[in-house]
């Protein structure tokens, strides 16, 4: 086999990036599972964090409490992308006078997620962030939306691990969420039951609810009043009191008088009692389950979670203890299927690759934007409200897997992209040479994503390059273009990182 690229030349003046005395292995199956979990990836770097922490347990608990991790890779991140610390009104005004589209800060938005999934050391918080994001979508390019959305973003991550109450109020009243589904504009003289109807369907007690249609309207005009001007010059989000409906409400168990022309002590009322519903319980703990434990979990798991939810007021971090803390946990390591933003963050940060400052479009920390959209779940992208699916089926399909394969190829053999970045060296990736090909496919997983393979995947590789795992190789068998790269992109492609 021969190689259809060349990898790029090393630039000089740069130090060499090795794997030399670091390791992705070192974890216990119980550590490492928890730990692959509630992170993007195992690295070196997080392997050291979860031992100095004193365990899997230790880190998780520590990593509920973002302010105390320390994150300079995080905030080396965020120095890239400026645009998105811009509010609403500058991004509206630049779009405006075509300094910069707002599609631009929305398309920087997706980047600098990708770009704090794969660097933070908050990593605990990056993975709820995705969560919520999803249960609570708003779709990143929608037409109005896209002006609010970096700010949308700013009220999910300050309350992805406080409480569903808090997390829910500042969500569904905010002017993205209120633009995205047509909120903004519902008035008690016309008002818009879409919003009104997700935030029952999708983002509290869900369709089993028993709430008729009645409820949906009453819903509908609890919510009226919160109003967003997208026109220019006047961009602005208010309330108006004069478009608040103020009937009494009725919805499964809460009622209000609704009396006050100011319905938003009305509102952040029904929120939280939407928000403490038995019905919300279950359901936000049944998809907590099938995101982190198994596609279908058990009835026991699922009210062992919801008890806690229940139990400490929507608070979340008792409520992903409980659910680390039952035995279906600790049971389900591996049977999950990584979604492509999963895999796509995986591959990189086993790889080792260090991202540079962007400077252009084909810069890594741009150019992985690409790759993502081809892969089907770049962030924020899904177009209904309902978030990108979190169950296996979704992201099973023959297409789905091979699109990976593909991109696993090319970030293994450094193809594309591979400008502002560097690459281990792959020599730092091998045993002590002379070593077998088993030894060496070992040493390169173990190095990378901190386990060996199965049996029939180190033999699926070895069928590949067609050397007999037993035969010894040189430094330079090893190296040869396809061999390394050939075991590499296997162990990207195999269940190994293909499930969590």
């Amino acid at each position: 086999m021969t190689a259809s690229r060349r990898q790029p030349a090393r630039r000089p003046g740069r130090p060499v990036l090795t794997y030399a005395g670091r390791s992705s292995a070192g974890l216990g199956a119980a550590d490492r599972h928890l730990v692959k979990r509630f992170s993007w990836g195992l690295t070196p770097d997080l392997v050291a964090q979860v031992r100095q922490a004193g365990g899997g347990r230790a880190w998780f608990e520590k990593q509920l409490s973002p302010a105390r991790v320390a994150d300079a890779p995080g905030a080396e991140i965020d120095d890239w992308f400026p645009t998105v610390a811009a509010d609403a009104k500058q991004v509206f005004d630049d779009d405006q006078s075509e300094v910069r589209g707002a599609w631009e800060v929305a398309t920087d938005l997706s980047r600098w997620t990708i770009a704090r999934r794969i660097a933070s050391n908050r990593q605990l918080l990056e993975v709820m962030v995705d969560f919520w994001s999803n249960l609570l979508n708003v779709s990143l390019f929608h037409e109005d939306s896209i002006f609010w959305r970096t700010d949308y973003d700013r009220v999910i991550r300050a309350n992805a691990l406080t409480s569903f109450e808090k997390l829910l109020q500042g969500a569904i009243t905010h002017p993205a969420m209120g633009l995205f589904l047509d909120n903004a504009f519902s008035s008690k003289d016309s008002p818009n039951e879409n919003l009104g109807r997700e935030l029952l369907e999708l983002h509290t007690v869900g369709v089993d609810a028993g709430y008729t249609e009645d409820m949906v309207k009453a819903s509908a005009r609890m919510l009226t009043g919160y109003r967003v001007d997208v026109y220019y010059p006047k961009f602005q989000a208010f309330y108006d009191t004069r478009r608040h409906d103020t009937q009494p409400v009725t919805v499964l168990g809460f009622h209000h008088e609704n009396s006050d022309p100011d319905g938003r002590p009305a509102t952040l009322a029904y929120l939280s009692y939407l928000a403490k519903h038995p019905a919300t319980a279950e359901r936000l703990a049944r998809r907590l389950c099938s995101k982190f434990v198994s596609d279908q979990p058990s009835d026991d798991l699922v009210q062992t979670v919801a008890t806690a939810y229940t139990t400490h007021g929507t608070a979340i971090a008792p409520t992903l203890r409980a659910l680390v803390g039952h035995p279906e946990f600790a049971a389900a390591a591996g049977r999950k299927v990584r979604t492509p933003t999963e895999d796509y963050i995986a591959s990189v940060r086993a790889l080792g690759v260090q991202m540079l400052r962007p400077v252009k479009d084909e810069s890594f920390a741009n150019a992985m934007y690409w790759q993502l959209s081809e892969l089907g779940e770049a962030p924020y992208e899904w177009p209904a409200p309902n978030g990108y699916p979190a169950v296996d089926a979704a992201w099973a399909s023959a297409g789905r897997v091979l699109t990976s394969f593909t991109t696993h190829r090319s970030l293994a053999a450094r193809w594309w992209p591979v400008d502002e970045v560097r690459f281990p060296t792959y020599a730092s990736l091998l045993p002590p040479m002379p070593a077998t090909l088993g030894q060496v496919v070992n040493t390169v997983a173990l190095r990378t994503m901190g386990e060996k393979p199965t049996p029939a995947v180190r033999a699926g590789i070895a069928q590949l390059l067609g050397i007999p795992l037993s035969t010894p190789l040189t430094r330079k068998q090893a190296l040869g273009y396809w061999t390394i790269r050939g075991i590499l992109t296997s162990l990207l492609d195999s269940p190994l990182h293909m499930h969590r």
